[in-house]
């Protein structure tokens, strides 16, 4: 097929045909081919494909043209819709060969007719949202998909939606009677008979384990497996083979319980004292919380230890209370097995496991205990083993210093061919890059009000159209406090509203400047000059106290390695190349990117930074890379 893609992939083929903006570019036809022979090879590959490179239609026209089912995954609902709305039709049509596509969400994307129906008939429980409610049950009337994304005038925090999705603990199943008619098995089917199906990363680890498990398949067997944003997978399984118990499960199992007895005649008298037994000990436990830091590892629960055991066995009491009545109907087996889910969670919590790290985060009292697996490789392997299909890993961030081996030695990708393509943008003369002298150490208080100081003859040369990027949210508030004082440009900060209107503000507010923290180094994408400058505080260390982190470090000191260059370190560079990455998006873009920390000059791992950076032309000093904005904005 080589010369075919060649052909696909020139000035003259089916892409420049189908595609207005279409640019022929080397590194993509090269990944597009390296695909191509380990699909036809059955050998898995891991590929980093930067900025610029096209890695969605390298990936896609290989995986449509051969025609096996395939599974595509992505990093989040947004890219999923993008990939399956945009990008799918656009390679389908340009190829002209027809596959049946499907698109698949977690159950929380889709409206549940019967929990609609059961809580919009009840007006006196429901009154505070009774008019969304509304809002949904006229849209349900019409919708295709029944995905909520559609409706635009609930916000995405609104108790509704709880109300009118379902969970695998409430879902009816065959006992439904609104079955026939349900969006879930309707999607779920046409993932089914779908020769590509586009998930996101989390889904396709639940249905892994669902085929682990032997209790269902939700996704189709596989031939080729594609991870896209594959840099966020070993973080993700993480936390999908953590095991976890959290007070508002506990506390949807006791009000579940109660309302599922109503329908089973004489259940009632045999729950009541154990649900009232569980509430009571969650209050217990809850109260004991109160005073706990945010986050923290076990060792600091030896407070609240006494409260926990006693919930664990009032949940065993339920249990046992539940089990002779899980036959009378499907609610009452949903909490039978929630009961016996939870008791064993928080018993393995309490117990701990070898290998596993026990943390805790709360807020107020309201809790969540984690039992997290330090290694992912093992299991990874394993479930990868029971889809025999080949994997194609991609992402614009996976190679530190032009090496994988701290991505594949996490999940376990011993024998994967590598591939790096560097980007076809042209850095030395679209970009400068400037680190500021003489500033303060970052731990120092005054880091941040300096580092604004000197960077505000750039962004007075640009007009604002600045991205602000902090490490932490406390800097990005000291950050904004300071701008609001000094300046009068447009601030738009994260948390003041979701990230895609702060992205549109943004785009069409003149005199802007956004200010974001973790959620905005990655998947945000605004090209053109309404983006010119990229700011970043701190080199992007991980917070020293993740429980998660503190025994990862602890297990790789102990294993004989050194943990800073073996964690810390490459971890930090894949950070910061997410960051910087936000600058140049497409090829007429241009701008600086700032980096305010003085270590990636004075330590020697700064090195190592530097070499992982596009290759961008250094300014010396603020007052020339202003400059460098003022002609480029003027041409």
């Amino acid at each position: 097929m080589s010369e075919s893609l060649t052909n696909l992939f020139g000035p003259e083929g089916a892409l420049a045909g189908a595609l207005p903006d279409f640019r022929p570019r080397e590194g993509q036809l090269r990944l597009a081919e390296t695909i191509d022979h380990c699909l036809q090879g059955g050998q898995d590959l891991v590929a980093e494909a930067a900025t610029g490179t096209g890695k969605t239609l390298a990936y896609l026209v290989p995986v449509l043209l051969r025609g096996e089912r395939t599974i595509i995954s992505t990093g989040t609902l947004n890219l999923q819709d993008q990939l399956f709305r945009r990008d799918l039709p656009l390679a389908l049509k340009a190829l002209g060969v027809e596959r049946k596509v499907a698109l698949l969400k977690g159950r929380a994307n889709y409206l549940c007719l019967h929990r609609l129906e059961r809580h919009i008939s009840e007006p006196e429980l429901f009154d505070d949202v009774m008019d969304e409610l509304r809002i949904v049950q006229r849209w349900a009337r019409h919708t295709n998909s029944g995905e909520i994304s559609e409706i635009d005038d609930i916000p995405s925090g609104s108790r509704t939606w709880p109300l009118v999705t379902s969970t695998q603990d409430n879902c009816l199943g065959s006992e439904c009677p609104f079955l026939s008619d349900c969006h879930l098995v309707h999607a779920r089917r046409q993932a089914q008979e779908a020769d590509v199906v586009v998930v996101n990363h989390h889904l396709l680890f639940a249905d892994m384990a669902l085929k682990q498990t032997g209790f269902g398949e939700v996704l189709p067997g596989a031939d080729t497996v594609v991870i896209d944003e594959a840099h966020q997978v070993p973080d993700t399984a993480m936390r999908f083979f953590s095991r976890g118990i959290s007070a508002w499960q506990v506390r949807e199992l006791a009000r579940d319980t109660l309302a599922a007895s109503a329908g089973a005649a004489g259940s009632l008298r045999l729950l009541q004292s154990p649900v009232a037994n569980l509430r009571a000990a969650l209050e217990q436990a809850v109260s004991a919380c109160v005073d706990l830091p945010r986050r923290g590892e076990y060792s600091a629960l030896r407070d609240c230890l006494d409260e926990f055991h006693v919930l664990s066995r009032a949940l065993n009491d339920l249990s046992r209370a539940l089990d002779p009545l899980a036959e009378r109907t499907r609610d009452l087996s949903n909490c039978s097995d929630r009961a016996v889910a939870l008791h064993d969670g928080l018993h393995a919590f309490l117990e701990g496991k070898e290998g596993y790290v026990r943390w805790f985060s709360s807020r107020q009292g309201r809790f969540q205990l984690n039992l997290t697996p330090l290694d992912v490789a093992a299991p990874l392997t394993e479930l990868r083993e029971r889809v025999p299909a080949t994997w194609v890993m991609t992402s614009a961030t996976l190679a530190v210093n032009g090496r994988f081996e701290h991505f594949t030695r996490r999940l376990g990708l011993d024998s994967a061919e590598e591939l790096v393509v560097e980007s076809p943008f042209d850095y030395p003369e679209q970009t400068r890059l400037w680190i500021p002298e003489n500033l303060p150490e970052p731990r120092d208080p005054a880091h941040t009000e300096r580092l604004l100081e000197e960077v505000m003859p750039l962004v007075r040369a640009a007009g604002g159209r600045g991205f602000l990027l902090f490490t932490a949210h406390r800097a990005l508030q000291r950050a904004a406090h300071w701008l609001r004082a000094h300046t009068d440009f447009n601030l738009l900060i994260q948390e003041d509203a979701p990230r895609h209107v702060l992205l549109e503000r943004f785009r069409t507010t003149p005199n802007s400047l956004l200010l974001g923290a973790a959620s905005f180094w990655e998947g945000v994408d605004v090209p053109g000059q309404a983006l010119s400058i990229v700011v970043i505080d701190k080199l992007p260390f991980a917070a020293p106290d993740d429980p998660v982190l503190e025994a990862t470090l602890k297990a790789v000191r102990e294993s004989g390695e050194n943990p800073f260059t073996t964690v810390q370190l490459p971890q930090a560079v894949l950070a910061l190349k997410q960051g910087a990455g936000r600058l140049i998006r497409q090829w007429n873009d241009f701008g600086v990117l700032v980096l305010g920390d003085p270590r990636i000059t004075q330590k020697p791992y700064g090195r190592l930074f530097l070499k992982s950076l596009p290759p961008m032309t250094r300014a010396h000093s603020a007052a020339e890379a202003a400059e460098f904005l003022r002609e480029r904005l003027a041409a």
